[in-house]
């Protein structure tokens, strides 16, 4: 077995345990994000919302949606892969792969994926859910799955960063909660920045999660507040910089070998 096919088959069945992982308790880890999807919609898209004028030309459960499954998609490969890669840290399997012929690069991609795996079938799951409300199609599909994939590979990243420095499962909690979650509720899901006076809208433009938020709902909808090339532009400045930093943990073993 040459060397590049051995990183395949270490690839493939990494993939393969991190997706058969989350299907298989696909309550904990599919169910929440669509309950929490139908509520956002029955709440603000249907009792809020039928209240509020429309916004960009849309109504207010068309501009809604594109936002609410943006953010499922978005704490869902984060929370794959910061709860998968610690728990593989406190069982001491981190090790073996670490001592295996596998490269830090097959074992960061294997994690990845995964995390993009659960992220995009969050994002379909929801997406079905929000069809009950709304008959949305992609304006732009290409855009759209381009936008959904980069941004679980840089939350998949976030996700595999956070887990090698935590050292409890409440370490894995506290970014979700107090960086993802604001961040993404002032990133544009129930709001135009454009409704914003002008120095929020200002301050409002150094959140990362806007841009996705932004980016998808140009996707779907065909408008934006932010133009889509910068979107992309945003996203992959922060893979680079995750996916950096990332593989330097993973080559140096910090916060991983003992």
């Amino acid at each position: 077995m040459n060397y590049w096919h051995l990183q395949w088959v270490a690839y493939v069945t990494l993939v393969r345990k991190e997706v058969r992982r989350f299907m298989r308790i696909w309550v904990q880890t599919i169910t929440p994000p669509a309950v929490n999807a139908l509520l956002y919609m029955l709440i603000f898209g249907g009792l809020i919302g039928s209240r509020i004028r429309e916004i960009d030309g849309f109504a207010y459960m068309d501009f809604l949606v594109p936002g609410i499954i943006m953010m499922g998609i978005i704490t869902s490969s984060y929370g794959n892969v910061v709860s998968s890669f610690f728990g593989t840290k406190m069982q001491k399997y981190v090790e073996e792969l670490l001592v295996s012929p596998v490269s830090n690069a097959t074992i960061l991609a294997g994690y990845i994926t995964g995390g993009v795996a659960r992220g995009a079938t969050v994002g379909i799951v929801v997406s079905i859910v929000a069809l009950l409300f709304t008959d949305l199609r992609p304006v732009y599909p290409l855009a759209t799955i381009a936008i959904v994939l980069l941004t679980s590979i840089m939350f998949s990243l976030g996700g595999l960063i956070n887990a090698v420095y935590a050292k409890t499962f409440d370490d894995c909690s506290i970014i979700p909660n107090f960086v993802l979650t604001p961040l993404t509720y002032l990133g544009g899901i129930f709001y135009s920045i454009n409704m914003l006076p002008p120095l929020a809208q200002k301050v409002s433009l150094f959140n990362p999660v806007l841009y996705m938020i932004n980016g998808f709902r140009y996707g779907i909808l065909g408008v934006s507040d932010i133009p889509l090339w910068h979107s992309f532009a945003v996203i992959l400045i922060f893979i680079a910089i995750l996916g950096t930093i990332a593989m330097t943990l993973l080559n140096r073993g910090i916060g991983i070998k003992t």
